[in-house]
């Protein structure tokens, strides 16, 4: 099959033909990639980000956000069969650990892996392995690419907006900084599940302005003036302030964006965030971390997108393109997110 591998950090992965991956135990799911998510995440492991984190051998197959077709199933395996449609958990997880238990399998401290991340070959090609605690079984007439990338950037930011519904009732504000792959995702969240008044923060017009038709109260151009202006919105300070950016020094300005007793949820990365002490103290303001979803949320969020409440604004490219689908995120071209169709 073909896939998109990684063979040197911070060069150009390459389209190579290797074999298609075999079932390795009772639960495992070979699935046949019907669309692959383009992620920001691709370009950091692309640069040897990760390497600490995960150490991957290389070469490795890239690609986290995975929907498609079951192709062929272990033995134990009863909640999918062959031909279903799935999308997946980007977390295959154990199921027995306490964090499973609890329902943060993003958190699994039992047999877990990452595909496209950790030593376990990703999306980015014809099939991927997986197991059966990572499909979600869909409607059979969904097409994968429409929503695979609600697999990781849809539960992340869906993940964040459910923690923070409480917080927005009405006459609440949220901002939400960065209206891409992510940030548009959690507009529409919002807009779903709260009463609370959104505002949207980015530096590009086009991105504001699919902001507004899919649910922002008020869009903020980032020129330089976005805080003062947010603040001035917000009279004084947001309830919540969604960071989807959260690097180049946005992250301190989405805390100046934060109101008295705010909260400020970080969901991008590669900043550095750095307050006074009597801001946390004076101000009771909370700063929050967010990584990917549960299974529960990425459940929740095919609810909401098969009902159309959320909609993945989608860029497709096929698999042979996927050097000109990183180039184009990179550079800030891909509006909503980048997928990928062997």
């Amino acid at each position: 099959m073909k896939a998109v591998r990684v063979h040197e950090y911070k060069k150009d992965p390459s389209i190579d033909d290797i074999p298609e991956p075999e079932l390795q135990g009772p639960l495992d799911v070979i699935v046949k990639i019907g669309g692959a998510g383009v992620c920001r995440t691709d370009l950091h492991i692309v640069n040897g980000d990760w390497e600490a984190i995960q150490n991957p051998s290389l070469p490795y197959v890239i690609g986290h956000e995975n929907a498609g077709w079951v192709h062929e199933v272990g033995d134990a395996v009863t909640n999918v069969k062959v031909g279903d449609t799935v999308i997946l958990h980007p977390q295959p997880s154990c199921g027995l650990c306490l964090a499973c238990r609890a329902g943060r399998d993003m958190q699994c401290t039992g047999d877990a892996f990452f595909p496209g991340l950790s030593n376990n070959d990703g999306g980015m090609a014809e099939y991927l392995r997986t197991t059966a605690r990572a499909c979600v079984k869909l409607n059979p007439d969904t097409n994968p690419a429409d929503v695979a990338a609600l697999a990781d950037a849809g539960i992340t930011a869906y993940h964040a907006v459910r923690k923070a519904v409480p917080l927005l009732y009405p006459g609440t504000t949220a901002v939400v900084i960065g209206a891409g792959g992510l940030g548009h995702i959690a507009v529409q969240a919002l807009a779903a599940l709260t009463a609370t008044k959104i505002i949207v923060v980015d530096k590009n017009p086009d991105a504001l302005k699919l902001a507004s038709q899919i649910g922002a109260d008020e869009t903020v151009v980032a020129d330089g003036n976005q805080v003062g202006e947010v603040q001035e919105l917000t009279g004084g300070g947001a309830t919540v302030v969604f960071d989807f950016v959260a690097e180049q020094g946005v992250e301190l300005e989405a805390w100046q964006m934060t109101g008295p007793a705010g909260y400020q949820f970080v969901l991008g990365y590669g900043g550095q965030f750095q307050a006074p002490t009597l801001d946390f103290v004076a101000g009771e303001k909370n700063v929050i971390g967010n990584i990917v979803g549960t299974y529960n949320d990425l459940t929740e969020l095919m609810v909401l997108a098969q009902a159309g409440k959320v909609t993945l604004h989608t860029v497709q490219y096929s698999l042979d393109s996927a050097l000109d689908a990183l180039h184009d995120l990179d550079a800030g071209k891909v509006r909503g997110r980048a997928i990928l169709v062997p």
